[in-house]
């Protein structure tokens, strides 16, 4: 495998790249697009074809730090289940330094050359939004919702028994197209709205997650922990009481806690040093409002690569629970769905261990004829929680992907 990454002055829109066919990995303006799978596996067999890919030798490589090939991938949410990485033949990037460039792979010189870069621009700068159409859904329960609270109830009575001190209760719905739901047109309206989240497209599934799980950039590691919620309601007053009564709860308190201390504690052992915020913040988004821990670092050398850190923080007690064995055993045995992607990573990485990965949710599961949309919506359960105020919390995260895929 060779590949060519040149310096571009053509102006291009990630989501017009990605479209509703391709890949997609952004926020706020910066990040990745790819167009045409090259090749596709578990994240060992990708991380090998990065290593061993080739400079073509077109032009001098460019003298920017982390310019290359990058695997788009998704990390699912139980540890046995297997990844899924791709390699995309063109990948178009928007960097934090203002450059854009393009990464051509391919098996010889002719697939990387001028003329496939200008065909691959050509494309991508021709792309354009889709044409807005009208759609029939219909929205349901997958998950039976006295399911979900006798789930709720059982996990803040194993927290208060001491079995546990967090658990994770999540549940799904099913949006039901009568026409294919069109990708491109959600990922602009997750754009408009979750600017600022990770949004992104990868095999079936798409969404805009707020949580930054794990980032390294060379030495540079960070990572911004989000436990503890509460809904926005548009009028600014409301929002600002609802956010002093999320940062004075106990119980919010207590949960975002045990995220903060398992992040801080695993990266701790890979770091020179490690700081992070002595008090948590609000992280504001257009639907509800988190708990949120800043957490950065620099590594020791040799620096860990980033799947090395991912695979020890995935699943954060976020979306699983501490302790994280008992908790994953105790979602298995009670949660009534399974997570597949959901509560995993998703993300990208490169051949020098460099990546940056979301934790998957806010997202949408599609099938593969793309009439039926999964949703996902969870919470951190503790000994101070209420199943119908649980109850609630999903009905509000699931908004962000509701309002993205159902419009009339």
């Amino acid at each position: 495998m060779i590949h060519r990454t040149v310096l571009v002055d053509t102006p291009f829109d990630l989501n017009n790249v990605c479209a509703g066919d391709g890949l997609l990995f952004v926020r706020d303006g910066v990040g990745y697009a790819g167009r045409n799978v090259y090749i596709a596996g578990n994240d060992a067999e990708i991380q090998k074809a990065l290593s061993n890919s080739e400079h073509s030798g077109h032009t001098s490589p460019i003298d920017l730090p982390q310019v290359g090939p990058i695997a788009f991938g998704i990390i699912p949410f139980l540890p046995q289940e297997q990844s899924r990485f791709v390699l995309a033949s063109a990948t178009f990037a928007k960097r934090s330094d203002s450059t854009h460039t393009v990464t051509l792979i391919g098996e010889s010189t002719s697939d990387v050359d001028d003329s496939t870069l200008d065909r691959v621009l050509l494309n991508a700068t021709q792309s354009r939004p889709p044409r807005p159409s009208s759609n029939s859904f219909r929205v349901g329960a997958r998950t039976p919702v006295g399911r979900y609270l006798d789930a709720v109830t059982l996990a803040r009575d194993a927290v208060r028994n001491g079995l546990l001190k967090k658990a994770v209760i999540a549940r799904d719905i099913e949006v039901h197209a009568d026409e294919p739901i069109d990708v491109h047109s959600v990922l602009l309206r997750l754009r408009a709205s979750f600017g600022s989240s990770y949004r992104f497209c990868i095999g079936n599934m798409i969404g805009a997650s707020p949580e930054l799980l794990i980032e390294v950039a060379g030495r540079e590691v960070r990572s911004r922990p989000l436990a503890g919620t509460t809904p926005r309601t548009g009028d600014p007053d409301t929002d600002k009481q609802l956010a002093d009564e999320l940062m004075s709860s106990t119980k919010n308190q207590v949960e975002h806690r045990v995220v903060v201390d398992m992040v801080h504690d695993t990266l701790l052992s890979y770091c020179s040093y490690l700081d992070w915020e002595a008090e948590p913040s609000i992280v504001t988004v257009a639907n509800v409002q988190h708990l949120g821990t800043y957490i950065e670092g620099a590594l020791t050398e040799p620096t860990a690569h980033v799947m090395t850190l991912l695979k020890a923080l995935c699943p954060t007690p976020a979306l699983g629970g501490f302790p994280s064995a008992a908790a994953l055993d105790f979602i298995s045995q009670t949660e009534p769905m399974e997570r597949g992607n959901y509560g995993g990573a998703v993300g990208w990485m490169d051949a020098d261990g460099n990546g940056t990965f979301a934790v998957t949710i806010r997202c949408a599961e599609l099938t593969e004829d793309r009439r039926t949309a999964r949703l996902f919506a969870g919470g951190g359960i503790v000994a101070e929680s209420n199943p119908y105020a649980e109850l609630a919390e999903t009905q509000a995260k699931f908004q962000a992907m509701l309002s993205a895929i159902v419009r009339p």
